[in-house]
């Protein structure tokens, strides 16, 4: 029987089970396709994604695979410059493709011990008070703890579950595909941003070996979005928005999305959790949806081990849904927003262009991209300090960088007094006695980082601290 098992291999489902591995939970990934996905549908990684690879040490692999960029445009395409002085050491988004991103989270939950089964399809599932049982589509039955659904949006483990997952169905749909092109670069890159000053939700962007991603508006809603589009309807519609398909030709992979909006109910069910797409579909306005998904994965992994390991304090899992579901719904309400803003109805452009110049102040601009890459999340952990249940950014300390310290994915204890103590805690939690001129302009006398980063705790008094340890790493071994 294994602690967990993982359904899904997409970026969600691969973090949470590197995070598992982390504290040695035995962990197996089940996934109903032969092979991993090659239509990289996100594009890349926003501030606080980074940080968590920074916060892991993986950083540096995608780095060497991406490209870092600050431009403007994240809020439905409005914006013209990156915001300065945003609460992060990482001020900048990350293309990288989705592809690229699956196969470094493979190796890294490989290389932690993560067990990896492909065409392995979810059809049953049912639970009692110790295990969940999973039942695969040629017979097998498998056993474990617990059992996590991040099996994307049209979810088998939510379904079976029968879990609520209220919201909006799709009202318009978008092509979206790689391909090549019959004309020069200068001919399409001109065609587009004609057709783009009234219609937003089209473009083709230049890729590698002189592919283009085409997004185009769709003409209608599809029955069934699982059928891939095909190439002589992108045609049709590229006409029919800049009288040209600009010769479109041999397609690497075509898709197509929509906007439905959908919230699960609740993201835990006894023994058994959602994450991912499999608890929130949103349109990818902004480009939040991986990035909220891996971000689900960090805050649930170390509270999942912590079960499976004996020493959760009473209620830690349930708060992976009780700060994570308000996140989710704060993600489709600005989506909602974006798709609104990308309308090019008359009376949604004099809004939009209302909005464009509030955006010039540096206060709009800042305040609406810290929305959309997570860096303004705070979670609710009652009263005190302005960064209690907030995370902290990568400051440096006197021996370094802050997450530098956290690969190991356990908490901290940043002292830089040296008067307190986590003693009690030493199998769960670090005690480091550092500080900085950051942490000095921050006025923290000491701080407690739960492992996702995000501050527990911040003050100098020995007693608080230790009823905070309580609370979110449970009791000392005396």
């Amino acid at each position: 029987m294994f602690d967990v098992i993982v359904v899904g291999a997409g970026p969600t489902g691969l973090m949470l089970a590197a995070e598992l591995r982390l504290h040695g939970v035995s962990v197996l990934v089940l996934d109903k396709e032969a092979q991993p996905t090659v239509q990289s549908r996100a594009q890349g990684l926003h501030v606080r994604s980074i940080e968590v690879m920074a916060q892991r040490g993986l950083l540096d692999r995608f780095l060497a695979l991406g490209t870092q960029f600050r431009v403007g445009g994240f809020f439905a395409g409005l914006g013209r410059t990156w915001p300065e002085h945003m609460d992060t050491a990482h001020s900048y988004v990350l293309h990288i493709p989705q592809e690229v991103t699956e196969r470094l989270l493979t190796e890294h939950a490989v290389e932690l011990g993560t067990e990896i089964r492909r065409e392995c399809e979810l059809v049953g599932l049912g639970q009692d008070d110790h295990e969940v049982t999973a039942e695969l589509a040629d017979g097998t039955r498998l056993r474990s703890r617990y059992l996590v659904g991040c099996d994307g949006g049209r979810s088998r483990v939510r379904k079976l579950l029968g879990v609520g997952f209220p919201g909006e169905p799709s009202r318009t749909e978008t092509l979206l595909g790689v391909m090549e092109a019959g004309v020069s670069p200068e001919e399409l890159a001109a065609g587009v941003a004609e057709v783009r000053k009234t219609q937003h939700r089209f473009g083709a962007m230049p890729m590698e070996d002189g592919l283009y991603r085409v997004i185009v508006p769709a003409e209608g809603v599809a029955e069934d979005r699982a059928v891939a589009p095909t190439l002589e309807e992108f045609k049709t519609q590229l006409r029919a928005f800049a009288g040209t398909d600009f010769g479109v030709h041999s397609p690497r992979w075509l898709s197509r999305f929509g906007d439905a909006t959908r919230l699960a109910e609740r993201y835990r069910t006894g023994r058994v959790l959602l994450a991912g797409d499999a608890a929130h579909i949103h349109p990818p306005t902004g480009g939040q949806g991986l990035n909220l998904g891996v971000q689900d994965a960090f805050n649930l992994g170390w509270k999942l081990a912590a079960e499976v390991r004996g020493w959760a304090p009473e209620g830690l899992l349930d708060t992976y849904h009780a700060e994570r579901h308000p996140v989710a719904a704060a993600v489709l309400d600005n989506t909602r927003a974006q798709m609104q803003l990308l309308s090019p109805e008359p009376g949604i452009q004099a809004v939009r262009r209302v909005l464009s110049e509030l955006m010039d102040f540096e206060e709009v601009n800042r305040y609406l991209i810290e929305k959309v890459t997570a860096v303004s999340i705070r979670y609710d952990f009652g009263e005190g300090h302005e960064l209690l249940g907030r995370r902290l950014r990568d400051v440096e300390l006197k021996r370094g960088r802050l997450y530098d310290l956290t690969h190991g994915g356990r908490g901290l204890l940043l002292d830089p007094t040296g008067g307190l103590s986590a003693a009690g805690w030493a199998d769960r939690v670090d005690h480091v006695v550092d500080g900085g001129e950051e942490l000095d302009a921050l006025d923290v006398p000491a701080a407690l980082l739960r492992p996702d980063g995000y501050v527990a705790w911040v003050g100098e008094d020995q007693a608080e601290l230790d009823g905070q340890l309580r609370r979110w790493f449970g009791e000392p071994v005396l």
